[in-house]
């Protein structure tokens, strides 16, 4: 009986020790999670904090260094394989610094990263129609300034304009189709429609040999300024105490 008795206290020490050592354990992989989880956050808003000091579109030696910092920081949160939120929000910043860099193919495979993550979201593709619009446009304007052109001039100069053309058609077709999708996910994104008339203006300037797409192009272009006013008055409208936008007969705002 006493044997008995001895081994069932035995046992049940034993389950005692199991038991708080299970708790120990369970216990020390908690603030192990813990101290990951705040490791991470902290990556997070250093780099943050370095990408709120950055000054976009300034090429200063001190200022493109802490851009640099804050993609770097942005790229050890990514490797951490943080929370979604802070995925999408790490790509997005890279993103964005990247684009005042003017580091083009860089921004727009990270706003393709930060799509993958949450296709709902409008402002990557936005983003990357801004983009799009700007390599195409500036190489437009040195050929036009060097031809000497008025703005409503047509490129006249067949080579140049085929030259463009073929420099320019891949990234103004893939505007149109970003800036579309935007569109399709947020229909009041009115800067969006601003933007859908700029790359429609891109691709009438090389419609060099069909001048009835120019015109097309020019006509839809023309289209996406009104809708783009209209939303733009829709929503002013909508603004606590707004007055609304009335034109005088001159076409000026009143």
């Amino acid at each position: 009986m006493k044997n008995t008795v001895r081994v069932m206290a035995l046992l049940a020490v034993g389950l005692v020790m199991l038991s708080t050592a299970g708790c120990n354990k369970l216990r020390a992989r908690d603030q192990l999670n813990k101290g990951v989880t705040s490791y991470k956050n902290a990556k997070y808003e250093e780099a943050i904090a370095y990408a709120q000091l950055y000054i976009p579109g300034v090429e200063a030696e001190d200022n493109m260094r802490m851009g640099n910092q804050a993609i770097e920081q942005y790229k050890q949160v990514l490797e951490g394989n943080p929370v979604k939120e802070q995925q999408i929000n790490s790509n997005k910043g890279i993103a964005y610094i990247y684009l005042n860099m003017k580091k083009f193919d860089d921004a727009k495979n990270y706003y393709r990263k930060a799509l993958e993550l949450d296709p709902n979201d409008p402002e990557p593709d936005y983003s990357i129609g801004v983009i799009d619009w700007t390599e195409t446009y500036q190489p437009r304007m040195e050929e036009r300034a060097k031809l000497g052109l008025k703005p409503e001039e047509p490129l006249k100069d067949k080579k140049v304009c085929a030259d463009l053309k073929e420099k320019n058609w891949a990234n103004i077709m893939d505007g149109i189709d970003a800036l579309n999708k935007a569109l399709q996910l947020r229909p009041d994104y009115d800067d969006a429609m601003a933007y859908m008339n700029l790359m429609y203006r891109e691709k009438a300037d090389v419609e060099c040999e069909d001048p009835a797409a120019r015109a097309a192009d020019l006509k839809t272009a023309d289209e996406w300024v009104d809708k783009t006013m209209a939303t733009k008055k829709a929503k002013a409208e909508k603004q606590p105490g707004a007055q609304g936008i009335t034109m005088d007969q001159s076409g000026g705002n009143k």
